[in-house]
């Protein structure tokens, strides 16, 4: 696997580990190298894990530099590949668990948000969707993929804005599904992995399916919809048209 993305196979859970050396910044060259590494799982393991081997921090979320490069092509390329990575997510057919022990800034939140368990340590970082904190919208695949966790109310304060959230309070909010001391998260998540053994895999593929399609739908619309290069250039002029605060 190229530097950035590691991958291990052991007793049937595929172990994807997150490091760029600095922050996992999730550039399109690390989103496509994600994706390899999932679709690796897919044909070699039961179980799948995400996680970040960067102490302090998941990701970062999509490149900033990509952004203030200016760009459109490439900022462009890069988003769609983050949609189209939160996209895959939501179908891989084996379970998958996300493991958060440090700050995931939007694209990362996004990534969290379609494994199927989220575990989360205890500490001060924070996750969530604060793009318009930064000057932009959240997309509209990644509103549609945070309706299907977050409780209404909590989605609309980190979506429209920007709020961002310790442990305790993602795990009331719908981002996180279990939040554990940080010692803990080894241990917990061996026992995570253990109860989804125990689980008929094709049944829960299914279920799988039949809980997220129309929200796979709905993201695809929006990716198709919003992630086009005309629409694109038309969102930032009209971004750039507003007049930000001095």
């Amino acid at each position: 696997m190229p530097k950035g993305v590691t991958y291990e196979l052991r007793d049937g859970v595929a172990r994807i580990g997150l490091d760029d050396g600095k922050v996992n910044a999730m550039s399109a060259a690390m989103l496509g190298e994600i994706a390899a590494a999932f679709d690796r799982a897919e044909t070699e393991a039961e179980i799948v894990v995400l996680r970040s081997a960067r102490p302090g921090i998941f990701s970062a979320g999509f490149d900033l530099k990509v952004f203030a490069s200016g760009d459109a092509a490439r900022s462009l390329e890069m988003v769609r590949a983050g949609a189209e990575l939160a996209l895959r997510l939501m179908s891989v057919p084996h379970p998958t668990i996300g493991v958060m022990e440090g700050h995931a800034y939007p694209m990362g939140t996004f990534l969290l948000l379609a494994c199927d368990v989220r575990l989360g340590a205890r500490g001060p970082h924070r996750m969530g969707l604060n793009e318009v904190a930064i000057g932009i919208a959240p997309p509209s695949f990644a509103i549609e993929l945070a309706r299907t966790r977050l409780h209404p109310a909590w989605l609309s304060r980190t979506a429209a804005l920007g709020e961002m959230y310790e442990p305790e309070e993602a795990l009331t909010a719908g981002l996180l599904d279990r939040v554990v001391a940080p010692e803990m998260v080894d241990t917990t998540l061996d026992k995570i992995i253990a109860g989804l053994r125990a689980i008929h895999k094709p049944s829960h593929a299914t279920a799988k399916m039949r809980l997220r399609q129309p929200a796979m739908d709905a993201m695809r619309m929006a990716i198709d919809r919003e992630l086009t290069m005309a629409a694109y250039e038309a969102s930032n002029r009209a971004r750039s048209a507003v007049a930000m605060p001095g």
